[in-house]
């Protein structure tokens, strides 16, 4: 599995029912954030290491009413700190 993190930016008055929406039918969808700035929300996904990115963003996030724009950011490692 591997982690992509998308933003989008939704039509006016739309971001929270955009989450809800995506986090009711996107099984992939691991985390969804609001957040400030040019986008409304950041979403973090679990794809399979052979599923096409830019199709997953296109025909499953994209076309999720009230989206405007999204931007893809594709990860390669993950770091943690110790706590405690």
């Amino acid at each position: 599995m591997r982690a992509i993190f998308v933003m989008i930016k939704c039509d006016m008055g739309q971001a929270y029912r955009v989450a809800r929406d995506m986090a009711d039918t996107i099984q992939e969808l691991s985390e969804m954030h609001s957040i400030s700035g040019q986008y409304d929300l950041l979403g973090k996904f679990y794809l399979e290491t052979d599923r096409d990115i830019g199709q997953f963003v296109v025909e499953t996030v994209q076309t999720v009413p009230g989206i405007k724009d999204t931007y893809t950011l594709q990860t390669f490692n993950a770091f943690s700190g110790q706590r405690g």
